[in-house]
């Protein structure tokens, strides 16, 4: 019996070492781990505590619960078609080393590059959107104890940067307890979730009817309270156009679900347990998050007091808690609230630093960031990029108060593109694409297609304007700033990094299709034939 560990790590490692890699970070993820880093980046309680105002107040109740179960079936089609490449190529790299596999060499270095380039803004605006909304939560808190103490911007970003330092501190020096942390995330994340919810819907004074929360369509815009006295989109376009933008809550929440991909280096059984990672984290955050969605709106009190922003604490969750438990028990929730955000970024950290490690590994970024620490076996370097990134993206939050939303748009368009590019590539060279243990057979083409045509559909979207009329301070500065990450995406490409830039390379020189050959090796001495061919 004690062999057979062995036999797995052999196993895991000789297809790394296929893919053109070998093993330098510790493989002990199981797939528990693996769907618990997913299950607590998506964060359910992150995502609709941080946007549940945008999603009130951009199409209401009926919008949010409708738009829910559609976004979870689309986003289960984008897993699918993932988990499906995750389970043939489980590497660190995720979507740019997929793109390189599956694109016929002629093209594979430019659409690793596009790639690679979309995921890795995406995963450093996704910490942003993250943890930032944790600095938000934390500031936001000490008012319902204290109204007269409104934070400023530079004290939130002050919190916020203290979030990311102690993310980064874990990420650094204790990832031999990520593995437990990991656990902790996965039981506040569930039963603590799941319990605040009962609680809620259970000790609510009275509830809102079904056709209240099924139906309710609001538009802000159109309220008297809102002091503009402009037409919401609803009157200048149509419900449907402010439904749809408000979909945003419900996409963005459920994202991140790459990062099963992302720790597949670190995952036994990888090319099986990464795919149902990523699919058990879609799912399950699909159900807890529509069950928790749902206690929350059926115990709003007062639906005008909630969507206000003179009397809603700015949180119109925060609203509900203190209407339902008073203030001393809702900060009991909130704080678990807090610390369930908390694990969410400091799991995407770790995500985040992973991608930025095998995009160093194959020359896309400077070699300095190529580097495990021997003592830790952490990629420590990238833990720090992928703060630091985070951290200058939320700096417009000093200027402008839709910055957070902007990050959240961000980082939902950049991932699934980033997703999509793979899946596209698949679709059209399915020739090159050997399928893993996991295969959807007949199914993967229409899957695929799906897939794309629905990432396609959000980008137009999240690039639309959100609110009327259009100012400075209510832009949506979503498409300057995937603009200008394509501009220069594409522009270094043409003017520049198509000299050097050849793709994904390797490190061990082994033949695709040699199991039992490397099987032996590793055996007698290891995987150690390596190949030093890094750009310089």
């Amino acid at each position: 019996m004690a062999a057979e560990p062995n036999q797995i790590e052999i196993q895991d490692e000789t297809l790394l070492a296929e893919l053109g890699y070998k093993q330098e970070l510790r493989r002990e993820w199981t797939l528990m781990n693996n769907f618990g880093i997913s299950f607590s980046i998506i964060s359910v309680i992150t995502g609709i505590t941080t946007l549940f105002s945008y999603g009130l107040n951009t199409g209401g109740p009926g919008s949010m619960t409708f738009g829910w179960i559609v976004v979870s079936v689309m986003t289960f089609f984008v897993g699918l078609s993932m988990a499906e490449i995750v389970s043939a190529i489980p590497t660190s790299g995720g979507p740019y080393f997929w793109a390189a596999m599956l694109t016929p060499e002629k093209y594979a270095p430019f659409l690793s590059w596009l790639t690679g380039w979309f995921n890795f803004v995406g995963q450093f605006a996704v910490t942003t959107g993250i943890s930032f909304g944790c600095a938000g939560l934390i500031a936001t808190a000490a008012t319902i104890k204290n109204s007269d103490f409104v934070a400023t911007p530079a004290q939130v970003l002050g919190i916020y940067a203290a979030i990311l330092v102690s993310h980064g501190l874990v990420n650094t020096f204790g990832v031999h307890v990520l593995k437990y942390l990991n656990y902790i995330s996965i039981v506040l994340h569930s039963l603590g979730v799941g319990s605040l919810a009962i609680a809620v819907v259970a000790k609510a004074p009275t509830h809102l009817t079904a056709a209240e929360v099924f139906q309710h369509f609001y538009d802000v815009r159109i309220i008297e309270h809102s002091g503009t006295g402009d037409p919401g989109w609803s009157v200048r376009a149509s419900p449907a156009y402010v439904a749809i933008c408000g979909i945003l809550l419900s996409q963005y929440t459920i994202t991140g679900f790459d990062a099963s991909a992302h720790l597949s280096e670190e995952t036994q059984r990888a090319s099986w347990n990464a795919p149902i990672g990523v699919l058990m984290s879609i799912s399950v955050s699909a159900i807890f998050g529509l069950f928790l969605m749902l206690c929350l709106l059926f115990s709003i009190q007062n639906f005008n007091d909630t969507v206000d922003p003179t009397t809603n604490y700015g949180q119109p969750v925060y609203k509900i808690l203190v209407d339902v438990f008073g203030p001393d028990g809702a900060l009991v929730l909130i704080a678990l609230i807090i610390i369930c955000v908390w694990h969410c970024g400091l799991f995407s950290l770790t995500s985040n630093s992973r991608m930025m490690f095998a995009f160093s590994r194959d020359g896309a970024l400077p070699r300095f960031f190529d580097h495990v620490d021997k003592r830790f076996q952490s990629p420590i370097r990238t833990v720090w990029l992928a703060a630091f990134l985070a951290f200058c993206l939320s700096l417009p939050s000093l200027g402008s108060a839709v910055a957070f939303s902007a990050a959240t748009s961000i980082a939902t368009i950049g991932l699934y593109l980033s997703y999509a590019l793979p899946i596209l590539s698949g679709v059209i060279w399915q020739k090159n694409f050997v399928k893993g243990p996991f295969d959807l057979g007949r199914f993967s083409l229409p899957v695929g297609v799906i897939s794309c045509c629905w990432v396609l559909f959000i980008t137009i979207v999240f690039c639309l304007p959100e609110a009327n009329p259009v100012t400075s301070q209510t832009l949506n500065y979503t498409p300057v700033a995937v603009g200008i990450v394509a501009v220069g995406t594409l522009g270094s490409w043409i003017v520049w990094a198509h000299r050097w830039f050849k793709g994904p390379v390797r490190q061990v020189e082994v033949e695709w299709g040699q199991p039992e050959t490397m099987a032996e090796e590793k055996t007698a001495a290891g995987p150690e034939v390596v190949k030093e061919s890094k750009v310089e």
